[in-house]
């Protein structure tokens, strides 16, 4: 009876540690997003939205909300809420902003809406793969500036994306085809024309370069083909020899007894 009791209340005690432990951790600083893409075309609107819950939970008391963004015709509007009612509401038209947060006087969650259009493509690269900022957040608290959220998307033309995935094309061909050097080589060409600018002559390269690929392939099959009929021949017509050796031996045998 006393080792149940004891049972019991130590089960009752692990529970109570457990939910007091779940109780200082529940609460703390983060940052969550929604509408970030994978890649945008250029001129293309993008709008993201960041949620930060428990602004002053491991953080300071005071400290200067910032953010940037290389998007164009940009706004922000940043909403300070308290359990889940507006306290306060700010609109930036510039790429980078920075507000100041206070315990007293600020909620519980800050949401950041931001709208703007994919900027045009200064540089472009094949691997990695030219990128932007969508946006950057960041805490500052006197002279620390701490980055707690950057999102980079890649962006792209039409005509940059036919000659990406070109590339990508003849990549994957020459991987399936065990490489071949002579496609290789139109495949940096390509890639080299593609980051010059030049996408019409980097898709026909790719182009090339895939056919090229599936030749070598295809030859190489064949090969192995004839080499497989080759085989099968040698083995067909060791087996008639030895079959007619032993067909012949066994006429011999017969000769003989007679």
């Amino acid at each position: 009876m006393n080792l149940i009791r004891c049972s019991n209340k130590t089960a009752a005690l692990l529970c109570v540690v457990a939910l007091l432990a779940t109780a200082g951790t529940a609460s703390a600083f983060s940052v969550s997003a929604e509408g970030v893409p994978t890649e945008t075309a250029v001129d293309e609107e993008v709008s993201v939205t960041y949620t930060i819950d428990d602004p002053f939970t491991d953080a300071p008391n005071e400290w200067t909300l910032a953010g940037s963004t290389e998007l164009q015709d940009v706004s922000w509007t940043v909403t300070v809420l308290r359990a889940g009612s507006q306290v306060s509401q700010e609109t930036y038209g510039d790429q980078s902003f920075e507000q100041d947060l206070e315990i007293d006087n600020n909620g519980d969650q800050v949401r950041i809406e931001l709208v703007g259009t994919t900027p045009a493509i200064s540089n472009y690269t094949y691997d990695p793969a030219q990128n932007y900022q969508v946006a950057s957040l960041s805490r500052i608290s006197g002279s620390n500036e701490d980055e707690f959220r950057n999102d980079t998307v890649h962006h792209y033309t039409e005509e940059s994306q036919s000659a990406r995935q070109a590339i990508d094309d003849a990549q994957a061909a020459i991987d399936e085809a065990g490489g071949n050097e002579e496609a290789e080589e139109l495949v940096s060409s390509a890639i080299s024309s593609y980051e010059n600018g030049n996408f019409q002559n980097a898709q026909d390269l790719a182009g090339q370069a895939e056919n090229q690929a599936q030749q070598a392939q295809q030859s190489a099959q064949t090969q192995q083909t004839l080499l497989l009929v080759g085989g099968g021949l040698v083995v067909l017509l060791l087996l008639v020899g030895g079959g007619y050796y032993a067909y012949t031996q066994m006429s011999e045998d017969e000769y003989s007894k007679l």
